[in-house]
């Protein structure tokens, strides 16, 4: 039998077949997939062949086979610095929820997960949330922030899934596709979701005042199946995000405005560090690419992992 693989909790998987039947699966020995040192085998968004058993009166599934991937995006293992964990599969696009304060989301953060959907080419798109809850001066940070990013050509949208601010254009945009929600603990996933499908009730929590961030209320990545055709994958709030399995050299060409200026540099392997006659540096000088950017870069190519959560909305 073949389905797809809508939760996983380490040892078990919940698999859907195209009849909607759900089935309680488990692995078959060790899985290798070739070129991915991964902590877990299987992801949701899978597609997976199974066998079926039964024993002591309880039919479950055996996963023996996994399809090849349209694409996944991984983070860092907690525990393992040079394994990765895959968090999904087969998306079509992510939604990462970006918030000011309440928790705060840096721009080093943004840049990261951005590094890494453009890796591993999924759309992404920026929801900045909680809209109804900044002041003027906020409002104006967001709205720096959303000319910065569309300018290189992502798409930015305000929404409150409170006041169901930009709800509707988020759910239009979902309809037939496999969509991820992503973003730190506390910026308003699953009360978006909620939202967007009241009947889904997932769990939320209130943001930890003493440390200004969401409690985790997601353990697992979970799929859903939505009421107007579509899933939504709800993943659990990430804190940081750690670059994994690319090379310094190509490192920029995920930044896609340097990729655009890349073959104007004197030399084809430029970094963009300190070589001569650097179009993306030049580029920089004349303020057509944000020094926040450039900022991250830099970060991300010395490894820089666990100090650059600072506050990098400040321009210089």
């Amino acid at each position: 039998m073949t389905g797809i693989v809508y939760k996983s909790t380490g040892s078990w998987y919940v698999v859907k077949t195209a009849s909607n039947t759900v089935y309680k699966c488990r692995i078959k020995g060790k899985f290798r997939i070739q070129g991915i040192k991964s902590t877990n085998p299987l992801a949701v968004g899978d597609s997976v062949d199974f066998d079926l058993e039964t024993k002591n009166n309880e039919t479950t599934g055996v996963i023996h086979t996994i399809h090849d991937r349209k694409n996944y995006i991984v983070r860092k293992s907690v525990n393992l610095s040079k394994r990765t964990h895959i968090i999904a599969s087969n998306i079509d696009q992510v939604f990462l929820l970006i918030t000011l304060n309440n928790p705060p989301t840096f721009t080093g953060f943004i840049d990261r997960f951005l590094v890494t959907t453009e890796a591993y080419q999924i759309k992404t798109i920026l929801l900045f949330n909680k809209i109804d809850d900044y002041n003027e001066e906020e409002l104006f940070e967001i709205k720096y922030l959303q000319h910065l990013y569309s300018k290189i050509g992502y798409e930015c949208m305000e929404v409150s899934a409170i006041e169901g601010i930009g709800v509707s254009s988020v759910k239009e945009k979902m309809i037939g596709k496999t969509s991820m929600f992503a973003g730190h603990s506390g910026v308003g996933k699953s009360t978006l979701v909620n939202a967007i499908e009241p009947n889904l009730d997932l769990k939320t929590k209130e943001i930890s005042e003493q440390h200004k961030q969401g409690q985790h209320t997601t353990t697992f990545a979970e799929m859903f199946d939505l009421s107007f055709d579509a899933r939504i994958i709800d993943t659990p709030g990430i804190k940081g995000f750690g670059i994994v399995d690319m090379e310094k050299e190509e490192i920029g060409d995920f930044f896609p405005e340097f990729f655009e200026r890349k073959q104007d540099c004197k030399f084809n392997n430029c970094l963009h560090i300190d070589e001569p006659k650097c179009a993306v540096k030049d580029a920089i000088e004349a303020d057509e690419i944000p020094y926040s950017r450039y900022k991250s870069y830099l970060q991300i190519i010395a490894g820089d992992e666990e100090h650059y959560r600072v506050d990098e909305y400040k321009r210089e």
